[in-house]
């Protein structure tokens, strides 16, 4: 199963656009460059055999002829001094061989012939064993027999040669690395802007420079960013404008029910004005929070922070606590905090009727305020789903017991604002556990 799975693997393509391009460029330039090196190694491999079979065309020639006019008794002292690298002479009838001859052998053979002039029988033939090698019997104008001993070899590739292959790869894998690094880094540096995008922030533009088509690409999401802000901006206005016109009207409509006399109806009108006018302000609350960070940053001792809400709290008669905290200053916006921390007891104390407060240190180093209680908790299913607007676990229309279903929401947005993150998870003994982490 091993074996299997590594082969498909194998078999199938990188999952990164990075390894995609860089092999296929690099497999592009290596079969080209194999391609080139054959080109090359065959006509170089052409040019020597011709080179040497045209020396020994020559040679053979002068030799033999050399040979035939020589007395026989002078022939031994000559025959050293015709021998060459790759060939010798013998006064002899040399080694028994076979006739048959293939490639380079019949080429030679043929040269050999040419040589002697056909004016000497010749006769060339194979001897069996590695390496190659061959005889040509040829027959002086006495009836001398002399015999041309030969290892055909072309002339062998320079020492340095391979060594310059092995360069010539290398600098392809770099010349296609620093490519694929050029071609990819501007995608990259788009990905990464797309997935920290956030309108409400105010992050570097990216730069529209380099070539035509990434500075297109960093112009077009760069006006994508500000078309969004603007967007959201005109949402803020709107809600803020319905807000102050509903203003009026909620207030009439609650000083009428007022001046009503008193009855099971004028309370439950004045009622639901209350929970219009509580919806109304939290709905702008939010657009607001999802929208901008307005507060400027400031230097706060986070476990002196914390234990001032709740002592807000217990002077209130509420059953809120802290067991665990530190002391530690972080640079955050305080009053977003505090809305986020406030939010969160809310939620426990309408749900479990007390909560519990800490701030620790993370083994990262960074600040997490946890806000317990002892509630019924939130089915995991749901408990992303309670961080959107508008989204309550209580489906009935009593907004005693199920809430406008933006506080978490609030809650959410305004960590994000701030640069942190809010989790929700379930006690295993029972209840719930909101954890900001900021830092």
């Amino acid at each position: 199963m091993n074996r299997i799975g590594w082969l498909r693997g194998l078999l199938h393509p990188p999952r990164t656009l990075r390894w995609r391009i860089f092999l296929i460029l690099f497999a592009g330039l290596a079969v080209a460059h194999a391609f080139s090196f054959g080109v090359l190694f065959l006509e170089r491999y052409m040019t020597a055999k011709t080179m040497m079979l045209g020396n020994l065309e020559k040679d053979v020639g002068i030799s033999i002829a050399l040979l035939d006019r020589l007395p026989a008794n002078e022939r031994q002292q000559w025959v050293p001094m015709l021998a060459r690298e790759n060939y010798r002479y013998e006064l002899g009838s040399g080694l028994p061989g076979v006739p048959e001859l293939s490639g380079l052998n019949t080429e030679v053979a043929e040269t050999i012939n040419e040589a002697a002039g056909r004016r000497f029988p010749v006769t060339v033939e194979s001897i069996p064993g590695n390496p190659q090698r061959l005889q040509a019997h040829v027959t002086l104008s006495d009836g001398t027999p002399v015999t041309i001993d030969l290892k055909p070899k072309v002339m062998p590739l320079a020492v340095w040669l391979p060594y310059v292959l092995v360069a010539q790869l290398l600098l392809l894998i770099l010349c296609t690395g620093l490519a694929v690094r050029l071609a990819i880094r501007p995608l990259l540096q788009l990905a990464n802007a797309v997935e920290a995008l956030d309108p409400s922030q105010k992050a570097d533009r990216l730069e529209e420079t380099g070539p035509k088509e990434v500075a297109y690409a960093a112009t077009a999401f760069n006006a994508m960013r500000d078309r969004i802000a603007h967007y959201l901006e005109e949402r803020v206005q709107i809600l803020a404008a319905i807000s102050h016109d509903l203003q009026t009207p909620i207030t009439r409509m609650k000083l009428r029910a007022e001046m009503a006399e008193d009855s099971p109806e004028k309370d439950k009108l004045t009622s639901d004005l209350a929970e219009i006018e509580r919806l109304v302000r939290e709905g702008v609350t939010y657009a607001r929070t999802a929208h901008g960070n307005s507060e400027k940053p400031a230097r706060i001792d986070i476990g002196s922070f914390v234990e001032s809400i709740v002592f807000d709290y217990q002077d209130t008669g509420k059953a809120v606590t802290s067991q665990e905290t530190t002391d530690t200053v972080v640079v955050t916006r305080p009053h977003a905090l505090r809305r986020i921390v406030t939010n969160l007891i809310d939620n426990a104390l309408k749900f479990a009727g007390e909560a519990e407060v800490n701030v620790r240190r993370t083994p990262e180093g960074r600040t997490c305020i946890t806000v317990l209680d002892h509630g019924p908790g939130i089915p995991e299913g749901q408990l992303e789903a309670v961080l959107q607007p508008f989204y309550r676990l209580e489906q009935s229309r009593n907004r005693n017991t199920g809430g406008t279903g933006l506080g978490l929401a609030i809650a959410h947005q305004l960590a994000l604002a701030i640069g942190g993150s809010l989790h929700l998870r379930n006690r295993s003994e029972g209840g719930l556990v909101a954890e900001i982490v900021i830092g």
